[in-house]
Formats: structure tokens, sequence, C-alpha cells
């Protein structure tokens, strides 16, 4: 999930002549506190909707992690008058279809289909939202939680390199930071997970005043607001609670060196980012594609291509809600160790704060991230997700053009300060090497 926000989040200098970006959308609260947003789009006969929870794994506690991603399998078991698996052989005989995912801050379920299967959408996102928990029982969460933890042996326990998922987060912020653990959670914590501790998960956070619903396409917003009123009007408020701001904190400089079964070793080199919207996060954008967003990127073609230490390159601004990091992942190829990687990394960075990109290259990053975000918007559920986005993170529903205009006041200048500020401080380096090859492994800082 967090790389197709990247794309939604990266756009580029439009041209003085280009027309304004609008998204139109309407924003409407019911009476529970549910939050509705509309966008009318008649140029395909098709509808999306997107419901938000606003909780993630950065809400759990800990002793008590997973829970977030948990709860996301076990809405789609079933509700009072949608009982599995209804849910999805209804949506399935519409041409529809759903999914849902979960990150460090929200909880999202999504549809689409032709529009004329809206109301069947609503009623049973409704359904799920005013009355799973009668339906819910030990049996329909042992099965998920089971599910969830072969879903973590596949993606972390039993997969190259998935140790850094539980490595880096613990890593990178101080202990007890709503981001300092994976989002699925640990084995144990999923073990440990009690049916009362779920259903009070779903009281406290699966309540209409913690959600927001977008539905986009072919609408009329009038009748969408009426429908959403039958349908959700009904459902109880849930507690009020606050989320607690976590403190500032600074990284430290951090070497780790971890075995796996692995052929080619791989070093995660990761420093202190900011928030999504921050006043640099549009940099740090920038900063990323600079380095490996295209065949002729800095890292890209210098680790890749002439020089041959890399198999592949990749740089990450991980900016979320409350906070963020910033990554840079290669993995060496047969007989280089991950020094040399390092030393290569921080020479282009050094460079980079130096000098600044050349005019061609900042524009080259303008163009091709201007062009993937304005592709995105051909897709009616891309927009429903973003509108999204844009509403939990800025409280503004149409917030595109202000987005685009973000980075197109980015100067080579900005570029420098940011890799200077952000990339040349304290850092988290991760080698990940074959077992018994230590020596592989990165252990020195060549660049200051």
């Amino acid at each position: 999930m967090r790389s197709l926000l990247l794309l939604a989040a990266l756009p580029a200098a439009l041209s003085a002549q280009a027309p304004r970006l609008k998204v139109p959308a309407t924003v409407d609260t019911l009476p529970n506190g549910l939050t509705l947003i509309v966008h009318e789009d008649h140029s395909v006969p098709t509808v999306a909707t997107n419901v938000w929870y606003l909780v993630g794994s950065g809400d759990e506690k800990v002793g008590r992690t997973g829970f977030a991603h948990l709860f996301e399998h076990v809405m789609f078991m079933g509700s009072q008058h949608a009982p599995y698996p209804e849910f999805d052989t209804r949506l399935e005989a519409s041409g529809s279809s759903n999914n849902g995912t979960t990150n460090e801050d929200r909880t999202a379920y999504f549809e689409s289909g032709p529009s004329n299967a809206l109301p069947l959408m609503l009623w049973l996102e409704a359904d799920r939202m005013g009355w799973l928990l009668p339906t819910m029982d030990l049996a329909k969460l042992d099965a998920q939680r089971d599910i969830v933890k072969n879903e973590r042996r596949q993606s972390y326990e039993n997969q190259p390199y998935g140790l850094s998922g539980d490595i880096l987060p613990a890593a990178l912020y101080p202990a007890g930071h709503p981001y300092s653990w994976n989002v699925i959670g640990s084995m144990a914590d999923l073990s440990a997970a009690s049916l009362d501790d779920v259903k009070d998960f779903f009281r406290t956070y699966y309540a209409p005043n913690n959600a927001v619903i977008v539905i986009a396409g072919a609408v009329r917003t009038d009748s969408v607001r009426r429908a959403v009123r039958q349908m959700f009007g009904d459902i109880p408020r849930g507690p009020a609670f606050t989320r607690p701001t976590p403190p500032a904190f600074t990284v430290r400089d951090t070497v780790i060196v971890a075995e796996d079964r692995v052929q080619l070793p791989r070093v995660y080199l990761s420093w202190h980012g900011v928030r999504a919207f921050h006043a640099d996060d549009a940099a740090l954008d920038l900063v990323s594609y600079l380095l490996t967003g295209a065949r002729n990127s800095r890292l890209t073609n210098t680790m890749v291509y002439e020089r041959e230490l890399a198999t592949n390159v990749n740089a990450f601004n991980g900016s979320k809600k409350l906070d963020g990091d910033f990554a840079v992942v290669a993995t060496a190829r047969p007989g280089k160790n991950l020094n040399e990687l390092t030393a290569a990394i921080d020479e282009h960075l050094a460079r980079l704060a130096t000098e600044g990109p050349t005019a061609r290259e900042l524009q080259q990053a303008r163009n091709a991230i201007e062009a993937s975000f304005l592709n995105r918007l051909e897709s009616v559920n891309a927009k429903a997700e973003q509108l999204n986005n844009y509403y939990y993170l800025t409280g503004t529903a149409d917030g595109f053009q202000a987005d685009l205009d973000r980075y197109a006041a980015v100067s080579a200048d900005d570029i420098k300060r940011v890799v200077n500020t952000y990339l040349k401080g304290p850092r988290v380096t991760l080698s990940v090497v074959p077992q018994g090859k230590k020596e592989l492994a990165a252990t020195r800082r060549t660049v200051q």
C-alpha cells in the first residue's frame, strides 16, 4: 500500500499555461460523526467506494501489535445480515471487486464495479460497520489469525531479506513509538490476541465517528447523500479518544548485521525523515527519484550499470502521518561487499549535497513524476483513495493541485539543503548477508 500512495503523492511542475487541476468533491458529516466525500465522474459508468477507518498499527500498544491488520481480515468474515461468504459472493455477482489494506495510520476497505452496484456496496459496508460484533466468535478469529500468521511467514520469516521488516522499525524509532514495530505485528502478539481484545478494538476504532467514506464515479451527489444517511445513519457513535503525539527523537548511528538464507548481501541505509506534507516532504520525494527513479538516475546508473556493484538499488521517502523516514536499499553483485556499496551511496549523497542536481535532472524528475501522477487519475479507484488520503492528512479532499504545486516549488538549492539536513546525519545501517558471511557486511562510513 505504501508504493501506491507514493505514486499518488509525487507530482511535478505544470507549465504556466496548463489548466488548474480540480477533482471537485463535496464533504458532509452525518450526526453520528461519519464523514462522507462524494466525487462525480460520469466519464465511465463505474463507481468506487473507499472506506477509511482512522486506525493503523500506530494506534496499537506494545504487546498487542498486529491488531489493525488482523482486524482487516476479520472484517471479511461476515456480519449479521450478510453472513460469510456473502460479502464476496454478492459483489462478484454484481460484477464488482473488493479488498482492503492496512498501514501505520489507517485501514482501508474498497469496492469498485458498475454504478448500479453502489446500493449493494453501501449496504454491505454499513452492515459490517454496525452489525459485525453479533457474529464475531473465536472460530472466526482463530481462522483469520492463522491466515495472518501464514502471511507473516510468507512475507517476512520465509521471505529472503524479510527479517528487515522487523529489525528496521525498532532500530529507527525509539521504543514505544507508534512506528517502532512491523504493521503485521509479532507472532507472539498475534497468538495472544483474545476475542475480548479484538472486540474492544472494534468498539473503539470501527465506529462512524472514526471513519471516512469516499464515493467516486458515475453517481449523483444528492442521491448518494440520501443513501448513506439511510444505511449508516442509525449506527451509533463510538467512544471519544485521543491519539498522543510521540515525542521528538534523534536517530543514533547504528550498525546492524543479520544473517539470512540469501545468496547476495543487501544493505539498508535509513535516516529519520519528515511527516507527510511537511515543508521538506516534496524535496525528499524528488531526491528519491534523482537517486534511483530512472535508468540514468545517479545511484542506478553508477552502481548497477557503470561500476556493476549492485544488482539493484532503490531509494524511498517514507513520510507518514506522524513522522517519516528515508531509505536507500542496495543488493550487491556476486563478489562485492557492502562497504563498496555504501561508499558509492555516500559519495553520491555528498555530491548532491554540495552541487545539487542539474537543471535537466530536476526537470526530468518533475516530468516523470507528473506523468505518473496524472496517469493514475484515469482510475476512479485511485481518485477515491487519494481524496481520502488528502482529507486525512491535510483536511482538504481536493488536494491534487496543491500537491502538484509543492513539487513545482522545489529548487536545486532545496535539494541540497534537504540532503544536508536529513541524509548526512545519523542513520541505521542494516546489512543482511548470507549465513556465515559476516565479512561482507557494511562496517564503516566513508564519507561524512
